[in-house]
Order: C-alpha cells, then structure tokens, then sequence
C-alpha cells in the first residue's frame, strides 16, 4: 500500500495531481528584491481542464511558468488568475496532463486534533502525516488576513502550495507558510499555515474567467508591519506604493485609524478595510520619532502595484 487508507489506484492518483510550480520573474518587478527572481513551489490539479491551483507568491508577477508532473517532464504553463484576498492562484498547463483532479473537499467540516495528510511533488517520499493543532486567525505582515486558517504539526519542509488532504481524499488547504503559533498546553508549537479550501469555492468561476475574484479590492497602503506586544511597528513601505507616498518610514508606529485606537495587527487591517474599496483615504494617527502626525494615506488597488499578467 503506498498510502495508508487508501487504495493502490487512489493513492497513486493523489501523487500525480501534485505538481511542481517553478516560474521565472523579471528583474524589473515590484517582487524580484523581496521574493526573488527564481521561485519553486507544489500545485494541484483541481479539475478536468487543467486548472492548477497554487499560491500565489510563487506566481506573482512570473514572465515564465513551468509545471513539472511526477515523471519530471516539464510543461509550459500560463497564469489564469490571482486573488490577493485569500493568496490563491491559478495557472494551466498548456497540454493536456492526462490526470485525474483531486476534487475539493469541506474545510468547514475539519478541527483540531484531526489527522490529515500534506502531500508536495515528489511521490510517496513527499508525503507526510499531520495533525490540525488549531483553526484561528492569520496575520501577515503583507496586509493579508484570515479568520479561521489551518494549522498543523509537525512542520512540512516543502509547504509553499503543499496539498492538505483529508480521509476522503478530498483537498482540504493550501499550503502558505512556516509559522509557530501558542496551542493551550502544548506551548509554542511550530506548524504550516494552511489557506482553507473554503475560501475558493465563491470565488473559482470568476477566477478562472477574468483572473480576478469578481470581489471590490481592499484598500491596499504598502505597508509591512510587525506586531510587538500590541504595537505597530512600521518595517518597511513599498517603494512607490501609497504609504510611501503619504510620508510613512521605517520605524513609525500607527496608533489610531479614523481616530480610533488600534489594538494589534488583525484590528488594524479591519479597521482600514472598512472604510471602504481600494481608492479610499485612509486617516492614521502616527508616531514618528517623538511627535505624533495625522496622516493621510490614499489606498491603492494592489494590482494595479504589481506586474499582473493577463489570463487570455
């Protein structure tokens, strides 16, 4: 038996439907500094037409995209679509895999405790057991937020786009990051945070036909913020981006949005998404040095930041 719990014919199908992702990106791109020029990661087929989905950092502003199926052919593969809300994206490969898709399961129906299994491209030495240690809140750095991520342990070395599968074979999440969360007793633990499958379903169709989720975009500000102990702490603006272009700097630290005090960094996103869609001005209070500054700062759509590649 490859996979325990799974028969021969089964298992061997969930191994073929990982690829590997590996895209090229120009130098000139907004993300070639931060994120490099050469990238690699998993996808997964999800459907009869070759859609493959992956996340989308791997992706991200890509002038060339391969994918590499599990006898290691490599095969041009072309962007379809990016949502920047949830990370996912989707990429096709431009000749027929000849591949049975994993179909998509519920990640609604998955706790802590349960045992799942990762798997990335490589065959059976690239699978591993886990168990979810905790469904809750994401933040990243990168303006980015979920409600209710994944996380599991131990930690899955190759987790960019890695597949989270459940019992019924079914695709569960998406692999996003290496993270350590508190989990009641056990302490500190280290884990991948997994995108929950969920989060595509709304969105698929409108992805797969104009390359966008068909959602208004959040404001976007160009800001990368660490939190310490409550505190926001300004790492880095993105150059040319509208935190930058509102006088923000490395080192400051927001204190309020529309003049209400913000408490960590999951308040302070939504705080500034509901102030409206991508183009809103977005007032801060902000300390800078020794002296606190109200600030405006005129969001921006953030793809309209990035190198986007059309999908057709």
């Amino acid at each position: 038996m490859i996979l325990p719990g799974y028969a021969q014919q089964e298992a061997e199908q969930l191994l073929k439907a990982i690829v590997k992702v590996k895209s090229t990106i120009p130098n000139e791109a907004r993300t070639a500094g931060v994120l490099g020029t050469t990238r690699e990661g998993n996808g997964v087929l999800i459907d009869s037409d070759g859609h493959i989905l992956t996340i989308g950092y791997l992706i991200l502003e890509a002038d060339s995209i391969e994918v590499v199926d599990q006898e290691g052919f490599e095969i041009r593969a072309r962007y379809i679509g990016y949502d920047h809300k949830t990370g996912f994206d989707l990429i096709k490969a431009e000749k027929t895999l000849n591949i049975t898709p994993i179909p998509l399961g519920r990640s609604s129906d998955i706790k802590k405790g349960d045992p799942v299994l990762v798997i990335g491209h490589g065959g059976v030495d690239s699978v591993q057991g886990v168990r979810v240690v905790l469904r809750g809140e994401f933040t990243g750095y990168w303006e980015y937020l979920l409600d209710n991520a994944i996380y599991t342990t131990p930690p899955y070395a190759d987790h960019s786009g890695a597949a989270l599968i459940g019992r019924d074979g079914k695709l569960l999440g998406l692999g996003s990051i290496f993270t350590r969360k508190t989990v009641g007793e056990l302490g500190i633990v280290p884990c991948n945070m997994f995108v929950p499958i969920d989060l595509l379903r709304p969105i698929l169709n409108q992805l797969i036909a104009t390359g966008r989720s068909g959602e208004p975009s959040q404001p976007w500000l160009g800001l990368l913020i660490e939190e310490v102990h409550g505190r926001l702490f300004v790492q880095r603006v993105t150059a040319g981006g509208p935190a930058e272009k509102a006088g923000l700097g490395s080192g400051d630290i927001i204190l309020k949005v529309d003049k209400k005090a913000v408490q960590g960094l999951a308040d302070f996103y939504r705080a500034v998404w509901s102030l409206g869609n991508a183009g809103v001005e977005v007032p801060m209070a902000v300390l800078q040095g020794t002296e606190i500054f109200d600030i405006s700062v005129r969001s921006e759509d953030r793809d309209q930041y990035y190198m986007i590649r059309p999908n057709k």
